[in-house]
Formats: C-alpha cells, structure tokens, sequence
C-alpha cells in the first residue's frame, strides 16, 4: 500500500546541501561545459536502470528538463543563462556527492533533493522553457511538422526571445532570493505533460 511522506530541511540541511553542491562546483573545475553536461546525463542513465522510487523519478524529469535547457538548438540560450544552468548541473557531475548513486536506488535520494533546490534556483529558467517547449510542440503540429525535426526556426524567434527576457525580469526581480524557498514543483506540476523536448528520461 502506497504511503505519502513530507519532510522538510532546516537551514542547516541546506547548508549542508549548499556546502555539498560548492564542492562539486570546485571538483568540476578544468571540464568543459559538455562534460559536466555528459556526466549529468549519466547520471538519469543510471537511475533509469536501478529502478529508483517514483517520487525520485518524478524529479529527476526536472534534471532532464535542466539538460535539455542547454542542449535545445531552439531554445538557445544566451551564454551567461547557459553557465548559469550548467553551474546547477555540476552537482550531478560529481562523482563524489553526498550518497554514491552505486549505493542502490536510495543513492538517488540525494540527487532528487538537489533536483529540488536547483528547481527552485532556476525556476524562472524552467517556466520560461516549459512554455517555450508547449508552444513550439503546439505551432509544430499546426504545421504538421516532428518537433524533433526543427532547429532555430524562424517563426520560434519571438516567442523565444518574449519568454527569455521574461524569464530575466523576472530572475532580476527575485534577485538574492536561493534556497530559502520551496520550489513547490512536485505539487504544482504533478499534472503536468511535457511538451517535447531534446530529453532521454522517461517516467513510467
């Protein structure tokens, strides 16, 4: 029978996580962006073949969706966005981090929250890109076009640029606020269907 667990980390967890996730970002010195993007990577691979619980499935979608950000031809990120989500990614890229991910499914656990905290930071980043991602898939079939097939297209120009000066008002406007607040992302998109997107990690 299915149970439902909430907890909830006290500042000096987040320190903790914060302390962690500087670690990782000066272990990562010396690699280029598409290792630690590569490693990132790695790391949905291997939790898709240890059979982690669903509730960590559920956010490791958003480290998919962070990998994408970067990756998407179409969504292009200006540079100073792009190092901004690399930076969260180097976590993941650590070998090292707080559980081992060979220690079974559970050594995703500390992945899972670290998708939470980085969700949080980038929240701006990932609704930006959420909408970017509904409306191409959206325009793609009103063209009777793969969305998997399109690049920087054009007709996606306005959209993108609308949502990714959106998306820096809006950060500017929030500036100074970090890890203090819940991202809300497992409450708030527990409905929610992906549009597509460059991704590989796959729920169910």
């Amino acid at each position: 029978m299915p149970i439902t667990l909430n907890f909830e980390l006290s500042d000096k967890d987040l320190e903790h996580f914060q302390a962690a996730a500087e670690r990782s970002r000066k272990a990562a010195e010396g690699k280029s962006s598409d290792e630690i993007i590569a490693a990132a990577a790695t790391v949905l691979e291997n939790a898709q073949k240890a059979e982690v619980p669903g509730f960590i499935l559920q956010r490791l979608t958003r480290l998919d969706d962070m990998i994408a950000m970067v990756r998407d031809a179409g969504w292009s990120l200006p540079e100073d966005d792009r190092k901004r989500v690399i930076d969260t990614l180097t976590y993941f890229a650590d070998p090292n981090d707080i559980i081992p991910d060979n220690a079974g499914p559970l050594g995703f656990f500390d992945d899972a929250v670290m998708v939470e905290l980085s969700a949080n930071v980038l929240a701006h980043e990932i609704d930006a890109y959420d909408e970017f991602c509904e409306f191409r898939e959206r325009e793609a079939k009103r063209r009777g076009v793969d969305p998997a097939s399109l690049g920087r297209e054009a007709w996606m120009d306005d959209r993108r640029q609308e949502l990714q000066t959106r998306m820096h008002e809006r950060r500017e406007r929030d500036f100074g606020v970090g890890y203090g607040r819940s991202s809300g992302y497992a409450s708030k998109r527990e409905s929610y269907v992906r549009s597509w997107r460059p991704g590989s990690f796959r729920v169910g």
